[in-house]
């Protein structure tokens, strides 16, 4: 599929295709992949830059380049004189089994606790190597899931279609809306600044949900990103805080739940990746949000999808290509002895320009119609975007990155000096930037500007 088809097929699911804007695609070569996953970073980045040239409504020109596109996928920042934390936990990462292949996720440490209830404390991937080699890999993904873990087995695609996740997944839209209720605002799109105002809540976490509000905010949007205490992100936080205020709450004592639901009730749109009951448990369930704030726009995400045997079970990027067939299919189309997986983690980036996307159909909806929304979209049906595509000819390789890929402005983040990539969309008159550098979470007061 190309990035044009992607593009048309993440307008539909939005509600039609915008037949006032130019869209163009510029660059060449591709991430080299069993999967379009190029295409993929392009089209989905031009379905966002789409939905804003239509809230602005002047019918502006949209230009998304396909390797600038590549490269924020895989992260937009090259710091200079400091390193980036290593992304993964020492023993996270893909196991052999009797009979196959499976997958812990143990970034987290309560998902690392988990896996070790099961497998015994492990200092290193040679000792878990060893405990997991004697265990089948479904009898392991199940033990770990219900011990409140993260695991995935690799299944091929046929694996995935014919099990029930995967069947009540591929019935499911790519961009579920919610039904509306009666609202009003007076916020209003500026042409050349088409989100500045808006105000956004991000409860999300790694990693879809914080790319969908750092695009939010490169055009303007006020995110204001709220974390527990305890959680941290090291790794990815100096990519994805760009343009953001990171604040921390404890919706377990009182007077963070008063500051909270403040916020909520001032705020246009919340985008959250709690799994529903982690909401609910708090009193925080879709009826109680709606109370707090009727006017919110209210744009949610999970990993597996929100019907089927695994709504709502965890997940992550490189979970959910095991589990689907991904992984399996790289490793045929490598001819590797091992899983292969998408060369970056796709499933991630692209939701999160999505998410992004409905986010702003349902923002103009609001100024059009005078109702406010919400909308579900999973890593798993973004997943099935790839696996529902042909084969396509190979692009070529990308071009190595050099000096004019990069903007001129050294950003000072709250880490050290870093280069940051040029953006990889342009629209006409409508410049994406960022004010804010990336920042640590926690650094900001929980409340609005």
């Amino acid at each position: 599929m190309s990035a044009e088809r992607f593009a048309a097929t993440i307008q539909d699911a939005l509600g039609g295709p915008s037949d006032r804007v130019a869209l163009a695609f510029a660059g060449t070569g591709a991430l080299p992949s069993a999967f379009p996953v190029t295409d993929l970073a392009a089209g989905s980045i031009a379905a966002a830059g789409l939905a804003i040239a239509d809230l602005v409504g002047t019918a502006p020109g949209v230009t998304v380049d396909r390797r600038l596109a590549s490269l924020w996928f895989r992260t937009s920042l090259r710091p200079i004189g400091w390193a980036l934390p290593a992304p993964w936990d020492p023993v996270a990462g893909d196991y052999r089994t009797r009979d196959g292949w499976i997958r812990l996720h143990t970034n987290a440490p309560h998902h690392r606790a988990a896996a070790e209830r099961v497998l015994g404390a492990q200092s290193d991937r040679d000792g878990m190597a060893l405990a997991v080699a004697g265990w089948d890999k479904a009898a392991l993904e199940a033990a770990i899931v219900a011990e409140g873990g993260c695991a995935a087995e690799m299944r091929s695609i046929a694996a995935w279609a014919a099990h029930p996740q995967g069947a009540a997944v591929a019935e499911e839209p790519l961009v579920g809306f919610d039904p509306a209720a009666p609202a009003s605002t007076a916020w209003r799109p500026r042409p050349d600044r088409p989100l500045a105002g808006l105000r956004v809540l991000d409860l999300t976490r790694v990693l879809a949900g914080p790319v969908a509000t750092r695009f939010l905010a490169g055009y303007g949007a006020e995110v204001l990103r709220v974390d527990p205490p305890d959680w941290n992100e090291p790794a990815i936080e100096p990519d994805v805080t760009l343009g953001k205020r990171c604040a921390r709450l404890d919706l377990r004592r009182g007077a963070d739940r008063a500051v909270f639901e403040a916020m909520l009730a001032g705020a246009d749109l919340l985008l959250h990746g709690y799994r529903p009951e982690a909401l609910d448990r708090l009193g925080y369930g879709a009826v109680a949000r709606r109370a707090l704030a009727p006017g919110l726009i209210d744009v949610r995400l999970d990993a597996y999808g929100w019907t089927g045997p695994w709504a709502g079970r965890r997940g992550f990027d490189s979970l959910v290509q095991m589990s689907c067939g991904i992984a399996e299919a790289g490793q045929a189309w490598r001819g590797a002895d091992r899983p292969v997986p998408l060369p970056v983690q796709a499933l991630d980036h692209a939701t999160g320009y999505l998410l992004a996307a409905a986010a702003i159909r349902l923002v103009a909806r609001r100024l059009q119609d005078g109702v406010a929304g919400g909308a579900r979209l999973s890593l798993a049906r973004t997943a099935q975007l790839l696996l529902d595509t042909e084969p396509t000819a190979s692009a070529g390789e990308l071009a190595p990155e050099s000096d004019g890929d990069f903007s001129a402005a050294v950003e000072a983040t709250a880490w050290g000096p870093a280069h940051r990539l040029r953006p990889p969309l342009a629209i006409d008159g409508a410049p994406m930037a960022w004010p804010l550098p990336a920042r640590r979470l926690g650094t900001d007061r929980p409340a609005w500007v």
